[in-house]
């Protein structure tokens, strides 16, 4: 008599097929998220590090505006038009108070914005 215990069946061909896919669809997917991780990361530096104009957000036009990160047309507007109703804005995270900029616009552009 054979006992179940510590028996082995061997994979089908099937099951030996989808067992592979399944690995090379995973280190597929290791592969991709490693690779776009550090091209954010040094995307970002390379922008600092390269010393981009710093853009006046009390003179920048609706085009400058939308040249910052997370910032598009409609945003550059209200931040227009936040200017012309409030004024000039005394310093950068004065931008948080117009609807659609937050912190992580500020934090997308930190270095590229200055108030003159």
């Amino acid at each position: 008599m054979a006992s179940s215990k510590g028996s082995h069946h061997p994979l089908t061909t099937e099951e030996e097929t989808m067992r592979m896919r399944t690995g090379w669809i995973a280190m597929g997917l290791l592969a991709v998220s490693c690779a776009l991780v550090p091209g954010a990361v040094a995307g970002s530096e390379d922008k600092a590090a390269k010393g981009e104009a710093k853009i006046n957000i009390n003179e920048a036009s609706k085009a400058q505006l939308m040249k910052l990160a997370g910032v598009g047309a409609s945003t550059a507007e209200r931040i227009l038009a936040f200017r012309q109703a409030h004024g000039l804005f005394r310093r950068v995270q004065d931008l948080e108070k117009v609807e659609g900029v937050g912190k992580g616009v500020l934090e997308k552009n930190q270095g590229r914005l200055t108030v003159k």
